[in-house]
């Protein structure tokens, strides 16, 4: 078995098989991105529950792994040089993941360079902009009621950026045309979180851009995407 000793975070979630991946995480959008892409690439790995009701990803143990305090992170027993490797940010696990199994990114250099700039866009814009618009628009309603600027201004984005992903997928099957990507992996999840999680679907104007619907239900079609959007379950 391998030692994952040096990793403070076993010590609160500890490893039942330290030689598969280690996934802490949790069902938000950027956090089933990662158990989307293992079940895709078929690696083997063991899911850790982690909560935000109780603050477990501000915890010492989890931030000694990813300082930022954020989901999702891993630990890779069989990393580079065959060495432990531990790592957060969504989109730089999907590249690892990626450039570990040689899947889900176009094996030419031009065309994995296309492929990255669009994860690129998801993690600079769609992330963050449909973010601010889930939190003013659900969770923070009440504190802006008498100011609707916020919800104005990160609705208005989210919108432009549908208009971008929608003139990209027009005529494609995948944002990397016949190969399904980490582009898709990590678009898809928040496209789909920005309804089920912020119930944007109206407001968002989901009806006027039809690649990105008829995109996304493909997305979600794929059976190892059905399998990693429930991925990790809440222990009982």
């Amino acid at each position: 078995m391998a030692d994952l000793s040096a990793f403070p975070i076993t010590k609160r979630w500890p490893a039942k098989n330290s030689d598969i991946i280690q996934l802490y995480s949790l069902q938000t959008p950027n956090g089933v991105k990662v158990s989307v892409a293992l079940e895709e690439l078929g690696l083997a790995y063991e899911p850790h529950y982690v909560s935000f009701a109780a603050n477990e990803q501000k915890s010492p143990e989890f931030e000694s792994l990813n300082p930022n305090g954020r989901i999702p992170a891993i630990i890779d027993p069989n990393g580079p040089d065959g060495k432990p490797i531990g790592l957060f940010e969504s989109g730089a696990i999907l590249l690892y993941l990626a450039e570990k199994t040689g899947k889900l990114i176009p094996a030419d250099a031009a065309g994995r360079y296309e492929c990255i700039q669009w994860v690129f866009f998801q993690m600079a814009g769609i992330g963050p902009m449909f973010g601010q618009f889930g939190h003013f628009h659900k969770f923070a309603a009440d504190k802006v009621a008498n100011n609707s600027y916020p919800v104005e201004r990160y609705r208005d984005e989210s919108k432009r950026l549908l208009g971008v992903l929608e003139g990209r997928l027009k005529g494609r099957q995948w944002i990397m045309d016949d190969q399904y990507t980490i582009a898709d992996i990590t678009t898809f999840t928040w496209v789909r979180g920005a309804d089920i999680f912020y119930g944007g679907r109206e407001i968002l104007d989901y009806a006027k851009f039809p690649a990105v619907m008829d995109w996304l239900q493909r997305c979600i079609a794929r059976p190892a995407s059905e399998k990693g959007l429930n991925i990790p379950v809440k222990p009982e």
